[in-house]
């Protein structure tokens, strides 16, 4: 994990930093013992079950099994990759990073410039949208009711009506046409030279989720087409894995635990504005997987809006299956004829809004009840597409249970048996997407041998013992491997002469189940009186004692398939062996 930052910088970082104060920067902390303890973050409990130690800076969730340092809750909490996290926390310590692993690489070092170009290029547009010249664009945000509060935390601005007008104003910053090109913020003319990209229309940065401007979306103040004129993606900018406002939404999202998920810029600015706080836009297109993984860092509960028109429902149609796919719960809402969220909100009020969104339809009913207006269901040929389409969907459901119901509730609908629907079902074969869950689950359960996770708790918690475990065990003596693996990192750990502590550990050691066994294990209890070398000893007893059992079955089996093979000299070989273990044991 620590990658091309040295080891030493990393543990001077977390020796500088406390856990509780970096947590409860974010979550409220209560004093429990020697710990601390809140609701996790990171899944919904109604018991507090998320326990941070100071006296080994880390964290364990006993619910879900999140685990680790303050590195590693920086990178859950905040999405970030595990340099953004040193850095972060290397400012808060007064830690300084060398400056080469800044720059890991050429593209590393291409993105850091584009992230700084849209950065000049924002705070050019916001400060035009202040000036005399633009005095149209600020009247029509004005007028649609949007604050000077909601214009500077969205950063928006107006282009201005020339070719060169962020040409000029980026040339005093000595920016090359190059990487201006690169941005997607000026265009090449036919006959030499470049102009402006966006001008005389109002501009809304598309911010990530640390209000980083990636790109820029901009919109004519007439009736003039295009509409709208968007960044072309760039190195730093792809438009399916972004969600327009999630950076301003994501802690409601995640308190609430549902998201509202509407179309365009105003159709998010609007009702947010107004108090409906947990809501992205999709930035003008279908959803994608990439959208939908990123939506599920926080939260499973997923409400579309779109425009009432047939275009936008069968746009959310194809949005559906993607959410089926990654396991969360999808609604839709049907919008009045002739209104957008933006239109709505103005019309109704937050609350109007708020409304709509309980009353929306799950997924089955809203997509049954679109296809009713395609297909004529009395008919034969109109019902068998109805079906075909809907078991498209149902068989997306990885949860068996969701199927039946689903489908029996279809067979209702259509008057069709359930035995004809499900053998249709089997036909489908649903798409499976193998990857890794985003948000931990609750109730994640370690199935690990009690004596092994008893000896690391033992090892972490006195680190005197290590030796004498080390006397009689080695890495590989451990059938886990997990445990195998914490092992031996704490043994290099002891070679090296190196502290051997959990935070620090967690550091070497990326895989979830070793971090989650390791903080888990580390967690402080209240002290007690229980000789723990003669634990040790106890557990080592027990290992070697296993160890041969399973050693002795092997040979066992091993001697059994010798004789049915008639092999005379692996069977004595085996035999010798065997005899060789029992004779050990005894000693």
């Amino acid at each position: 994990m620590p990658g091309l930052i040295p080891e030493n910088l990393l543990e001077d970082i977390l020796s500088r930093v406390d856990i509780v104060e970096v947590i409860s920067g974010y979550i409220p902390l209560k004093r429990a013992g020697r710990n601390f303890k809140t609701n996790c973050p990171f899944h919904h409990e109604k018991s507090p079950s998320f326990m941070v130690s100071p006296d080994k800076q880390i964290y364990h969730c006993f619910g879900c099994g999140e685990s680790g340092n303050a590195f590693k809750f920086l990178m859950r909490h905040e999405r970030l990759e595990f340099p953004e996290a040193v850095q972060m926390l290397a400012r808060k310590a007064g830690v300084e990073l060398p400056q080469e692993q800044k720059q890991d690489s050429a593209a590393v070092s291409l993105a850091t410039k584009l992230y700084k170009i849209n950065e000049l290029a924002a705070n050019f547009y916001a400060q035009h949208l202040n000036s005399p010249d633009a005095a149209q664009a600020k009247k029509y945000l004005l007028e649609r009711g949007i604050t000077q509060e909601t214009i500077s935390s969205l950063k928006l601005g107006a282009a201005p009506d020339k070719w060169d007008g962020l040409i000029n104003y980026l040339r005093q910053k000595n920016i090359g046409f190059g990487l201006l090109e690169k941005a997607g913020l000026v265009l090449a003319k036919d006959n030499g030279g470049y102009y402006d990209r966006f001008r005389n229309r109002i501009i809304f940065p598309i911010l990530d989720i640390r209000s980083r401007p990636l790109g820029f979306g901009a919109r004519v103040l007439d009736k003039s087409l295009p509409k709208y004129v968007n960044s072309p993606e760039t190195p730093v900018y792809i438009k399916g894995r972004h969600l327009y406002g999630l950076n301003l939404a994501k802690d409601a999202i995640r308190d609430n635990d549902f998201v509202a998920v509407v179309e365009g810029y105003m159709d998010f600015i609007v009702p947010y504005q107004a108090g409906v706080k947990s809501i992205v836009a999709s930035l003008g297109t279908a959803l994608t997987t990439e959208q939908a993984r990123l939506l599920k860092r926080y939260t499973h509960n997923v409400v579309m809006i779109y425009d009432a028109d047939l275009a936008g429902q069968l746009a959310t149609l194809r949005s559906l299956d993607i959410f089926i796919e990654e396991e969360m719960n999808v609604k839709v809402v049907s919008l009045p004829q002739g209104l957008d969220p933006d239109l709505f909100v103005r019309k109704y009020g937050a609350d109007g809004f708020n409304d709509l969104i309980k009353k929306a339809d799950n997924l089955f009913d809203y997509k049954f009840k679109i296809l009713k207006t395609q297909y004529k269901i009395n008919e034969i040929e109109g019902k068998a597409r109805v079906a075909s389409e809907m078991l498209a969907t149902v068989s997306k459901f990885k949860n068996a249970i969701l199927r039946s119901e689903y489908t029996k509730k279809l067979g209702e609908a259509l008057g069709l048996s359930e035995e004809i629907l499900i053998q249709e079902l089997k036909n489908i074969k649903p798409q499976v997407f193998r990857s890794e869950p985003l948000i931990a689950k609750e109730n994640v359960v370690l199935t690990v041998n009690p004596t092994e996770k008893l000896l690391i708790k033992l090892m972490l918690e006195e680190t005197k013992l290590i030796g004498r475990i080390r006397q009689s065990l080695k890495a590989d003596d451990f059938q886990d491997a997990r445990v195998c693996r914490i092992v031996s990192t704490i043994f290099d750990f002891m070679d090296q002469g190196r502290s051997i502590h959990p935070s620090s550990l967690v550091n070497h050691l990326e895989d979830d189940a070793c971090l989650q066994m390791i903080c888990e294990s580390a967690m402080p209890t209240e002290a007690s009186d229980i000789n723990k070398e003669m634990m040790v000893d106890d557990c080592i007893l027990r290992m070697k004692s296993q160890k041969f059992k399973l050693k002795k079955e092997f040979l066992h089996d091993q001697i059994k398939i010798a004789q049915a093979e008639g092999d005379e000299n692996k069977l004595a070989s085996l035999m010798r062996e065997f005899q060789e273990l029992v004779k050990i044991n005894k000693t």
